[in-house]
């Protein structure tokens, strides 16, 4: 009696996994396709002399993604401070490269350039990371990524985020 039903319970799981596999495949996304995110930005300014000076942020990004395997996107952040640092904001664009891992697990590194003002001077220059997000839901997923948004003579800029974002 146990056998059978661990063997029923087995065949169900298998034909649900099918099944939801199945339907995977027959959800065709369209392209371009927009989308919208928020992520807590914990971020970091080293200089080169001195102590560095960290916080936590917050992030807005939005864009358009063409295909499977690249995007455009472009970031709004700000917030925190430390000391006599504050982020006053960040604003960038970005090309983004995206290498499909799964149905639902994205690879992807981003390179643009960025303008970052803090209370106590604005600079702009090449930035740079990389990042992974899975789906939880049809439109949504959960991510991280890790920004080099400046690579100054005397100081670095680099934010790592976590957050979530709405496919539309």
């Amino acid at each position: 009696m146990m056998k059978r039903l661990l063997s029923a319970s087995a065949i169900a799981m298998i034909a649900a996994v099918g099944a939801s596999a199945a339907h995977a495949q027959q959800a065709q996304t369209f392209y371009p396709q927009g989308y919208i995110g928020g992520d807590a930005m914990f971020w970091d300014l080293n200089p080169d002399q001195g102590s560095s000076r960290d916080d936590v942020g917050l992030r807005l990004r939005g864009g358009a993604q063409i295909n499977d395997y690249f995007a455009v996107e472009g970031h709004l952040g700000g917030g925190g401070s430390d000391g006599p640092v504050e982020l006053d904001y960040l604003v960038g664009a970005y090309a983004k490269g995206i290498l499909p891992v799964a149905d639902e697990i994205r690879l992807y590194g981003l390179a643009g350039f960025t303008e970052v003002d803090f209370d106590i001077d604005r600079e702009s220059g090449f930035s740079y990371g990389a990042g992974a997000e899975f789906d939880v839901a049809q439109n949504l997923s959960v991510g991280a990524d890790y920004m080099r948004y400046l690579d100054k003579s005397d100081y670095t800029f680099d934010a790592a985020s976590v957050g979530l974002r709405y496919r539309f």
